[in-house]
């Protein structure tokens, strides 16, 4: 007799009890417990216990940015964090000091309003505004004898001195050599990896879950390598051969993904010499021979010229772009003052606004007693609130959960433990525990709320467990019931900024991919069509591709059907001074593959260059923006069903757009190869095209004005 089938549960419960799960971050776990405890010893043995309280508090938020990555991309999300909650302490303190409580709390609220349309423009600055608005509280609130400017510094300094064990310290595993540039080492690694589990998975069912990691692995490869440079000479050269590197792997990731979309199978042999290439990037050895695949298909053509140009990238190592498209304050300004950012600026100031004034209230009723902490309030709303951090009836419940069962943890330690050193102990232990509990909120939450009970006391206040539940649970109430209340404008807008955003990437990749001009197939270099014989002993029973002529479909340009160039491309493409068309050609077309490379092939050479890498930059900012999309769209997903309804849909259009851009990808590496179009590539373009027109209302998406293929390029 079957069994019945189990009931699914609904999304926000299985958002609630999702763990993730990976190895302990052994070098995070250390960070921790020499960040807080320490600072709060010395401060204690210098008899300066309050500013230990505050040194110790700024780690531990500072700790909460300090995620797996590069030391140069560690520097700005930990730093502007600190600089944010810095200037948030020091005008919370002065607020506090010098207004009363109405104006106080209206003051909080306008800074609420801004902070949350700045969270909008990602997750750096999302990290500013939280310790922003927990800093302001925690000045306006807590009783302390420093001044404003000497909480700030003091503040500064926590924060600097979790940044420089950051810095200092050996990730796992790095105990020998140059360790500096570990995390950009692992991150670019890790790219190879996933373009070798892409190839792996091609013509399987897990393509596109694969093609996902992919993209999550170049993005934390752009990060790690995109941040400040830690040192003005030092390293130059390890940092070079890693940005070449990184370079190197775009166009094997662009051909696995044409071979993925194609549903082409690839030899296992291949996946083989991208994890050589990945292990050649962890311990800067040389790659060895490496396998070549076939070159039946033009992506597998792709995929062997770019394997080609990735082992002589590895000798040569001489720096390259990240291929990054740089934010302009216009960019920025209308991130925070559109759709998505007013929506997050309303709720995180409503929130905290309402958070402040009940505690204001209740504070100034004695509800609190001996308990002068009412700025644990709007601090706990801060970290419920933002959409960013995760759906808000999960956060809810988990801050719930956690904060009951560590302050009943900590109900109990505070009658074993001796005195202040047991404290003291206690916060360094936490300390460390930190980065284990992120796996999952309410773990998190309950060691934060004995580290932060247990500062309480070192400063000299009673045990305050029952008060942290009950404003803990009221922060919760107030949240949910603030958060489901009707706000101006339509509601998603966070999400639909985001998809429109990641529309309009994908309008503008597909747009270049079909009218760049290009000179000729394959990856090319100033001294000829092709790189001949394989770099770093890489063998395949060939020691050169041999010349290419104008039959050759790999050396065509898109054409009109009519066979010549296109009037569009031609235009583009100067030609050369003695009348040649680029590439060598001469003006009736004839090949010229037997005559030495002359001036236009070098601007050939140099064109197609700065093609591609436009197009790579594009091909980023696409998948970038639409992975951004997909966790805004997972988060809304998983809200309670009053606010889920208003993104339904929206996951169908993401997909809509990934599936566009994986063709557009796929269209890129057919028209390196050949110049023309399939039929398959134009009816897939085609019907995602309409079918994204039909539903771009309901994802709040603009027009999608495309030049279909047809015109610049023909149908082969």
């Amino acid at each position: 007799m079957p069994r019945p089938a189990v009931p699914a549960l609904p999304p926000w419960l299985a958002h609630t009890l999702r763990t993730q799960r990976g190895p302990v971050p052994w070098s995070a776990v250390t960070r921790g417990a020499l960040a807080a405890g320490p600072l709060l010893l010395a401060a204690v043995l210098a008899g300066r216990t309050s500013l230990g309280v505050v040194a110790a508090i700024a780690a531990m938020l500072t700790g909460f940015n300090d995620r797996p990555g590069s030391r140069r991309a560690a520097v700005k999300r930990l730093g502007v964090p600190a600089l944010a909650g810095a200037a948030g302490l020091l005008v919370g303190t002065y607020a506090g000091q010098h207004t009363a409580p109405v104006l106080l709390t209206a003051l909080l609220t306008v800074v609420a309003l801004v902070a949350g349309g700045v969270s909008a423009i990602g997750p750096v600055a999302s990290g500013a505004a939280t310790q922003l608005l927990v800093a302001a509280a925690i000045g306006a609130g807590m009783p302390l004898p420093e001044s404003g400017w000497q909480r700030a510094l003091v503040f500064l300094a926590g924060a600097a001195w979790l940044l420089v064990l950051r810095i200092a310290l050996p990730t796992s595993g790095a105990l020998t050599g140059d360790f500096r540039f570990d995390g950009e080492r692992e991150a670019v690694a890790g790219v190879y990896e996933a373009v070798a589990d892409l190839l792996d998975a091609a013509g399987g069912a897990r393509a596109t879950a694969r093609r996902v990691a992919l993209t999550a692995a170049l993005d934390h490869a752009q990060d790690a390598l995109a941040g400040p440079r830690l040192r003005r000479h030092g390293g130059s050269a390890a940092e070079r051969r890693l940005h070449t590197q990184y370079a190197a792997a775009l166009p094997l990731a662009e051909a696995a993904t044409a071979l993925a979309w194609a549903g082409e199978e690839v030899s296992g042999r291949t996946g083989e010499a991208l994890r050589r290439l990945a292990a050649a990037v962890r311990t800067g050895t040389p790659t060895g021979p490496l396998p070549a695949p076939g070159r039946s298909l033009p992506a597998l053509r792709a995929l062997d010229d770019a394997l080609l140009h990735a082992a002589d990238a590895f000798d040569r190592g001489e720096g390259a772009d990240l291929h990054t498209r740089r934010r302009t304050a216009g960019d920025l300004f209308r991130t925070v003052f559109g759709g998505g950012g007013r929506e997050y600026g309303l709720r995180v100031a409503l929130c905290f606004g309402a958070s402040a004034a009940v505690a204001q209230a209740l504070h100034h009723a004695h509800w609190y007693g001996r308990h002068a902490h009412w700025y644990w309030l709007p601090a706990t709303a801060v970290f419920l609130v933002k959409p960013d951090l995760g759906p808000l009836a999960s956060r809810v419940l988990c801050r719930a959960a956690g904060t009951v069962l560590g302050a009943l943890v900590f109900a109990v330690l505070a009658e074993v433990l001796p005195g202040t050193w047991g404290l003291v102990v206690l916060v360094a232990v936490c300390g460390a525990l930190v980065p284990v509990s992120t796996r999952h909120f309410a773990a998190q939450t309950a060691v934060v709320t004995v580290l932060v009970l247990a500062l309480v006391m070192v400063g000299g206040e009673p045990q305050a467990s029952v008060s942290r539940i009950a404003e803990t649970l009221l922060a919760c109430a107030i949240v949910l019931i603030v958060g489901h209340l009707p706000m101006p404008g339509e509601r998603g807008g966070g999400v639909r900024a985001r998809l429109a955003t990641a529309g309009s990437a994908a309008q503008a990749y597909l747009t270049h991919v079909l009218d760049e001009p290009r000179t000729s197939g394959g990856l090319r270099t100033p001294d000829g069509p092709r790189t001949s014989g394989r770099t770093s002993g890489r063998t395949s029973g060939r020691t050169s591709d041999g010349p290419r002529t104008a039959d050759d479909p790999r050396t065509s340009g898109p054409r009109t059907s009519g066979g010549s160039p296109s009037p569009q491309l031609s235009a583009a493409v100067p030609a050369a001074p003695d009348g040649t068309a680029p590439g060598g050609a001469a003006p009736g077309g004839a090949a010229s593959g037997t005559t030495a490379p002359g001036p236009a092939a070098f601007r050939s050479a140099d064109l197609g260059s700065a093609v591609r890498a436009a197009r790579w930059t594009l091909r980023r900012e696409a998948y970038r923006t639409l992975a951004e999309a997909r966790t805004a769209i997972a988060h809304a997903a998983a809200e309670l069903p009053a606010l889920a309804r208003h993104t339904e849909g929206t996951d169908e259009v993401a997909a809509l757009l990934e599936r566009l851009v994986d063709t557009t990808t796929a269209c890129a590496v057919h028209l390196d190869d050949t110049g023309r179009l399939t039929p398959r590539h134009i009816e897939r373009l085609t019907a995602l095209l309409e079918e994204l027109t039909r539903m771009r209302e309901r994802a709040g998406l603009g027009a999608l004005q495309l030049p279909l293929p047809g015109g610049a390029v023909r149908v082969g």
